[in-house]
């Protein structure tokens, strides 16, 4: 484990992001005391940034993710009319054209 200031850091940031990517986790400081902590993602976390900010939404409390009986499967949608009456409907609005 190391520490850096943040002016240092601030000046060498690529270098210490590379060291917390090998699995290094960095203290960062500000006159002399802690203020953050620079390291490698965790495993549970996902490498795809949308997935990991959803994650951390779930983590939060700020969505609660669906939840489905494991009894019955999702219903099934019903067709809102039939196929060959939104055909006929639809022939009857272009044939203005």
């Amino acid at each position: 484990m190391r520490s850096v200031g943040i002016k240092i850091l601030n000046s060498r940031l690529s270098e210490y992001v590379r060291l917390a990517a090998s699995g290094e986790t960095i203290l960062v400081t500000d006159r002399d005391r802690v203020v953050a902590e620079l390291g490698p993602i965790r495993e549970s976390r996902s490498p795809i940034l949308a997935d990991a900010y959803l994650a951390e939404s779930v983590r939060s409390g700020a969505l609660t993710p669906p939840t489905l009986s494991g009894s019955a499967p999702p219903p099934v949608p019903k067709p809102i009319a039939p196929l060959e009456q939104l055909l006929a409907e639809l022939d009857q609005s272009r044939s203005d054209r």
